[in-house]
């Protein structure tokens, strides 16, 4: 095998807890991930160079402080085999969303190197490494719903096949994550409440009115998404939350009419995308 394709698809936190600052300065976190349909696409192709080449459609992320420059660092470390590789990165998933597009874009590098160098690299090492460059990457790994604690690196699956209709609204407001954490650092602490039960339990029950009623995300005391859930209610949304640290707002729909009706409404007005909820049968790799 010379080369690999893959798609690293986004996604959106149903819920969103984060529950104190550790002493590494990392934060405890409590988040219920959600893969949807909307990916980026990653082509890995074997080089006689012994470096990472990278091409992309988005010019400012062509720079060795992309995440998946790191990763190959960090594998090619460990694993004498790897040689050089050639990447072409064609982003569809928005920058500084909060639909994790840096580190879905990382997990997908990593398990599609694992393949291409038969690397055999245990679950713990693959966790290990995707923990050490992101919060999100670990849970990125897995093509479907599942339930995030630690740091992002203490995984369990989520038993659903639920398909629903979600839209995406990506402001022309960016938000960086580190600024956000920071932000939050700054206020009272909030009540410890399980958010994530109800949403767990709307999953696998197949339940849109209970996710609805339940989603819940801990950077909405520091970021602003009012305007834009108003905007989702008034357009047959059963609920809408803003996604991860911001700034993209996601509004959920009882049927695919309801969501196409929406979109129609507001393409004109916003960054718009429509897509659904997605939890793969197959497993990808842990």
């Amino acid at each position: 095998m010379d080369s690999i394709y893959i798609k690293a698809r986004a996604k959106v936190n149903l819920s969103l807890e984060i529950l104190d600052k550790r002493e590494d300065n990392f934060h405890n976190l409590k988040s219920v991930f959600q893969k949807i349909s909307l990916y980026d696409e990653i082509y890995i192709y074997k080089s006689k160079n012994d470096s990472l080449e990278l091409e992309t459609n988005i010019e400012e992320l062509n720079s060795k402080e992309n995440i998946i420059y790191k990763a190959y660092i960090e594998l090619k470390k460990r694993f004498r085999v790897i040689s050089g590789v050639k990447v072409i990165l064609n982003k569809k998933i928005p920058i500084q969303a909060g639909l994790a597009g840096g580190s879905t874009d990382c997990a997908s590098f990593i398990l599609g190197m694992n393949k291409l160098f038969n690397l055999n690299l245990s679950k713990k090492e693959i966790t290990d490494l995707g923990s050490s460059l992101g919060a999100d990457v670990v849970p990125c790994m897995y093509n479907k719903a599942v339930l995030a604690e630690g740091i992002g690196n203490v995984i369990t699956k989520i038993n659903t096949n639920f398909k629903y209709y979600i839209l995406i609204i990506k402001p022309k407001l960016s938000c960086n994550t580190k600024e956000m954490y920071n932000k939050l650092d700054n206020m009272p602490q909030s009540l410890k409440v399980d958010f994530s039960k109800n949403v767990i339990k709307a999953l696998e029950n197949n339940n849109i009115e209970l996710l609805a009623n339940n989603l819940y995300n801990s950077f909405e005391r520091v970021v602003d998404a009012k305007l834009i859930k108003d905007e989702f209610i008034r357009n047959k949304a059963l609920g809408a939350l803003l996604s991860g640290s911001g700034s993209c707002v996601f509004g959920i729909f009882k049927n695919k009419e309801d969501a196409k009706f929406a979109y129609k409404n507001l393409k004109d007005k916003y960054k718009t995308y429509i897509c659904t909820s997605y939890n793969s049968s197959r497993r990808k790799v842990l």
